[in-house]
């Protein structure tokens, strides 16, 4: 077991270390500059969105998932953060179309950057991992399908909200905002 672990964390580490640290930074712009932020994927990276899109609302964004019955529609100044391991998800892509053609700015994360998904995004955060469909330009992993890449989404996306709030949202702030009826 602890082999295991120790090799599902040495591989998400190696794909963080090659993500463009640029691309992160101008996610976290993008963030700040929005009046409003929508996130969205499918399945398990769709998850990672909807945990991505819990700590915005903690450090005080005005943000929505999509899909979910209290998401309103959305507009010019607002982002939409959509999220495709293969940046082919049809209905990934058919919904950054349509964001983009109401005026809002996309950011894709994704693993390719000739993509669907990266042509529509105009901004894109490329996660060097493997997905499901293990082409020959993603890394070796030992874990199945889109794993590296959700695990990997998940840690980025986290460190981008910790490096986007560092100055403006405190622990007990955001504790504060922390869902309380449970």
């Amino acid at each position: 077991m602890k082999t295991t672990l120790n090799t599902v964390a040495k591989e998400v580490n190696e794909v963080l270390q090659q993500v463009k640290e640029d691309q992160a930074i101008d996610l976290s712009k993008a963030l700040l500059q929005a009046k409003r932020i929508f996130v969205l994927g499918e399945g398990r990276s769709g998850l990672m969105g909807k945990a991505f899109a819990m700590r915005l609302m903690h450090a005080g964004f005005q943000v929505y998932a999509v899909g979910e019955t209290i998401t309103p529609s959305i507009q010019q100044d607002d982002l939409l953060v959509a999220i495709s391991g293969s940046g082919t998800t049809g209905s990934i892509v058919q919904f950054a179309k349509k964001a983009k053609e109401a005026g809002a700015e996309v950011a894709g994360v994704t693993t390719d950057a000739a993509s669907p998904l990266a042509e529509v995004s105009s901004n894109v955060l490329i996660i060097p991992a493997a997905t499901k469909y293990r082409r020959e330009t993603e890394p070796d992993t030992i874990q199945p399908l889109g794993n590296q890449f959700d695990q990997s989404l998940h840690l980025l996306l986290d460190a981008i909200i910790i490096y986007t709030v560092k100055e403006t949202s405190s622990h007990e702030e955001m504790k504060n905002r922390h869902a309380n009826l449970e």
